[in-house]
């Protein structure tokens, strides 16, 4: 029970006289008690009432009350028997203590008022209990789902009286009670989430307390429950050995709109019971996500490996239905890319990548875990790769913007990731265009691999760029056909490839080093290191070798994308 409701009960005859901020602490217990020095006997949590007889002048005071408030009691009631009013000094120190300080009307005994904390309290415990059981009962009888994180939240609002919602590490809210009221807002979701993910990062136990425009939350990791391992204990323990920048930017969290740093164990290990109930639940949607996952696999490697378009068609037709359920028309598609890195490099980032995307590419307007089912994301080493399917209608406006914009996307989530990459890592996106057919996906790959260089290219932790950030000739290319692409490189590069292996000379990076100054004989020999009439000497061998002059404009631009597309 909360100090403040101690004084809504008439009966206990109890008036404040000081420490109204402190009234949301929780009582654990009480205790009588008129010994100079009651610390051995205190756990914290205590409500202390005593009848002054302890105080002999107001020089015992202090040093009762720093006792007091060393032992973490809730708070002090000093009966008004004895002395009548209570005196100044006392209400002194537990001012300075921060002590809530308490007056009992004389006609009150010490026993109505113990009575009634040990009969709250006890039944709050046996509370406590009762929802265990029955969030364990209702749970295992509400389906193969276990009934979701509303289920378990719910009893936390019912049974507990706490206000409770589960984020993403991008603060998107993903659930919350029915009792919860009013949802919180986006702002408020993205600082918690940023509070979360930096105290991660720190390596601190949770629950993490933080205040947010007045109001205290109490912040619980809710970490993976081990997918498949042989046992809780085997999981806990792999989880310890994992370094945190494995998870941190893909766990979810248990928001709780209290302070839990008063609590006892027994309400403590409740809210760990219900992370691992929710955890469970979140690996259930994770293995839910595998055919999508495994969906977008197929259709890269197919794109990757230069297979026929008829054959990535038939793939797409298989993986619309999956995605975009009850969709008449193949959609269109955008490839959206994304890689984390981390300093040193020793850590696989795709993993994280992957979950990120799934979280990213949701409207952050929208709520529940629903809206990612329609995302299909592979990853390779450090890179994840989505394939966003994209009603036909959304893309048939002339002129207008339509599909995903690499800026809208991380608007919402640059504070949150950027704390959890905390100094030491990255998050680089890409966006491609959208694109109606098999044979656009690749050129639709590339053209997103390309956007996400661009955004490595600009300083911060989360950047990303889209189509519309490239250049012309950029955004081009990735749609040139295969066997355009190959014919036009084979016929510039390839007699300057045979020329520097038979004879081991550098005719291609002296090709690129001279477009790359703009064609200043000066500036491309001191990069090269060479004097200029070897540089010239080289010069001339390519112009003789591929029949062009590098002294007109149109060569040099041939050249130039013959480098950029092979």
């Amino acid at each position: 029970m909360r100090l403040r409701a101690l004084l809504d009960t008439d009966a206990l005859g109890l008036r404040l006289l000081g420490g109204e901020e402190e009234l949301d602490r929780t009582v654990r217990g009480v205790m009588t008690t008129d010994l100079r020095d009651p610390s051995r006997y205190l756990a914290g949590g205590e409500l202390v009432l005593t009848g002054l007889a302890w105080r002999r002048d107001a020089s015992d005071t202090e040093p009762f009350v720093r006792l007091l408030a060393g032992a973490g009691v809730a708070a002090l009631a000093a009966g008004e028997a004895e002395l009548g009013d209570i005196p100044d000094d006392i209400v002194e120190a537990c001012a300075r203590h921060r002590l809530p300080l308490f007056a009992v009307n004389e006609t009150v005994a010490f026993a109505t008022i113990t009575e009634h904390v040990v009969r709250q309290v006890s039944g709050e415990r046996a509370g406590d209990l009762a929802a265990v059981v029955d969030r364990h009962r209702r749970l295992m009888t509400s389906g193969p789902t276990g009934g979701g994180p509303d289920v378990v939240l719910d009893l936390l609002g019912t049974d507990l009286d706490l206000r409770a919602w589960v984020l993403s590490p991008a603060g998107r809210a993903i659930a919350g009670s029915s009792a919860a009221g009013p949802a919180l807002s986006t702002a408020v979701c993205a600082r918690l989430a940023a509070e979360h993910l930096a105290a991660a990062r720190t390596g601190r136990r949770g629950p993490h307390r933080v205040q947010v425009d007045g109001t205290t939350y109490s912040l619980f990791p809710i970490r993976s429950s081990g997918r498949g391992s042989a046992s809780a204990a085997t999981a806990a323990s792999t989880a310890a050995l994992r370094d945190v920048r494995e998870t941190v930017l893909s766990d979810w969290l248990l928001a709780v709109e209290a302070d839990a740093g008063d609590w006892p164990e027994e309400r403590l290990d409740l809210l760990q019971g219900v992370t691992q109930l929710i955890a469970v639940e979140r690996d259930r949607r994770d293995a839910a996500r595998t055919v999508r996952r495994r969906l977008a696999q197929e259709v890269l490697e197919l794109v990757q490996t230069g297979a026929a378009p008829a054959e990535i068609a038939a793939r797409l037709r298989v993986a619309a239905p999956v995605l975009l359920p009850g969709l008449g028309a193949a959609p269109h598609w955008q490839v959206v890319v994304a890689r984390v890195e981390w300093d040193g490099g020793e850590i696989e980032g795709g993993p994280v990548a992957q979950s990120l995307l799934e979280e990213i590419l949701v409207d952050p307007l929208s709520s529940g875990p629903e809206p990612s089912d329609r995302i299909a994301v592979a990853h390779t080493g450090d890179e994840a790769i989505a394939l966003v399917p994209l009603p036909a209608v959304s893309a048939e406006h002339d002129g207008s913007e339509s599909g995903l914009l690499a800026d809208s996307l991380l608007e919402s989530v640059r504070d949150p990731l950027s704390a959890g990459l905390d100094g030491d890592g990255r998050l680089t996106l890409g966006v491609s265009a959208s694109v109606h057919s098999a044979e656009g996906l690749r050129g639709a790959l590339e053209e997103a691999r390309h956007a996400r260089r661009v955004a490595a290219a600009r300083p911060g932790r989360v950047c990303a760029a889209g189509h519309q950030e490239l250049a012309s000739h950029v955004l081009l290319l990735p749609f040139v056909p295969d066997d355009v692409r190959k014919a036009f490189t084979a016929r510039l590069l390839d007699p300057l490839r045979d020329y520097d292996r038979r004879h081991r000379a550098e005719l291609i990076p002296t090709l690129e080093a001279f477009l790359d100054c703009d064609g200043s004989w000066t500036r491309c020999a001191a990069r090269l290191h060479l004097h200029v009439n070897t540089l010239r000497y080289r010069v001339g061998r390519i112009e003789q070798l591929t029949g062009r002059d590098l002294s007109r404009l149109e060569d040099k631009l041939d050249f130039f994308l013959a480098l950029r597309m092979s």
